[in-house]
């Protein structure tokens, strides 16, 4: 099939190349009767814009690049479903890709996305290390990293306040009675986790408790790895009577290992998550949780973002977002 051009719709509309190309760009060169001729005469002849040579002229592809660690994590989905919303809700569109959480693979993609001459670039980094490694991309293209605090690093970016959620959730469960609360899911080389365990134990430590950890051995947090690290900690003596999940899909983990072995949740443990997933609020999960505020980090990531874009703006920000307490059913005062 031949590809249609302008100059065949303008053929067909009894127009000059010229006014098709106005129609196309919104002009208000021409009339509204007019433009919606041949918009209409577009659609009959299905005629595909020249998006490469339009952002050519226009310097500018309406095109973000957003990268995660990865898709299949649900709180990733649900950030990549809200920052496709917001984008879109401002005139442009998402190239989504996953870094795997390996540095040379989010290099790659992050050189992908200056190729495709992509506007800007919205970046969940794969480690506290993304920043080093992508400083010499970082001065060729806008950039936003989310979800990971970059501390006092010249580069914007938006996260949570992982430490004050860490405390909140732990004062939670020790105004409920508990005083023998476990943190699961510690993980190094992550700022989020190391943020998240900090905040843990400074509650512990202001409220009198002693700390206590299982530690997540693997390279990520999912469903999986809960349940098989809860496996291994339920088959031990249990001096607990709480436990604080670094993530709701280590908690949902933790859920299936309990109901396999005869653990009643919450009324021989309770069980208190962080991010507030999709799934943490299904009837028979119920999860109380600590929440990070996805629709919100997504709107500041991509207003940020085409700030810097629109209005060509230097320097950087850097915004912590409040995270907030989500009860639900998994919790019980301690009797």
């Amino acid at each position: 099939m031949k590809n249609v051009t302008i100059k065949d719709v303008a053929k067909a509309a009894g127009v000059s190349y010229s006014t098709v190309s106005r129609a196309l760009s919104g002009s208000p060169e021409i009339s509204a009767d007019t433009r919606e001729r041949i918009l209409q005469v577009c659609k009959e002849m299905n005629y595909t814009a020249n998006t490469v040579a339009r952002s050519m002229v226009m310097k500018s592809t309406k095109l973000l690049g957003l990268i995660l660690t990865g898709v299949n994590n649900p709180f990733m989905s649900e950030l990549a479903y809200h920052i496709d919303r917001q984008a879109r809700a401002r005139g442009y569109n998402i190239i989504l890709c996953n870094s795997s959480r390996d540095l040379e693979q989010e290099r790659e993609l992050f050189e992908l996305m200056i190729g495709r001459q992509v506007d800007g670039v919205i970046l969940v980094p794969s480690g506290p290390e993304s920043y080093q490694s992508l400083m010499p991309y970082l001065d060729r293209i806008p950039t936003v990293f989310v979800g990971e605090n970059l501390r006092e690093a010249p580069e914007s970016y938006v996260s949570v306040d992982n430490q004050r959620g860490a405390y909140m959730g732990v004062e939670y469960l020790h105004r409920l009675g508990h005083r023998e609360i476990l943190y699961f899911g510690r993980r190094r080389g992550s700022t989020t986790h190391q943020l998240r365990a900090e905040g843990y134990a400074a509650a512990c430590r202001n409220l009198g408790l002693t700390p206590q950890y299982c530690n997540n051995t693997f390279s990520s947090s999912s469903i999986k790895y809960g349940y098989q690290l809860a496996k291994q900690l339920f088959a031990q003596e249990r001096h607990f009577t709480a436990i604080f999940a670094a993530t709701d899909t280590n908690a949902l983990g933790i859920m299936q290992a309990a109901e396999e072995l005869g653990i009643r949740i919450p009324e021989d443990i309770s069980l208190l998550g962080f991010d507030n997933i999709r799934d943490s609020g299904l009837p028979r999960i119920n999860l109380t949780t600590i929440e990070q505020p996805k629709k919100m980090l997504a709107s500041v990531a991509v207003d940020g973002l085409l700030d810097k874009i629109q209005n060509e703006l230097e320097g950087y920000t850097h915004r912590i977002l409040m995270p907030t307490l989500v009860e639900r059913a998994s919790c019980l005062p301690l009797k």
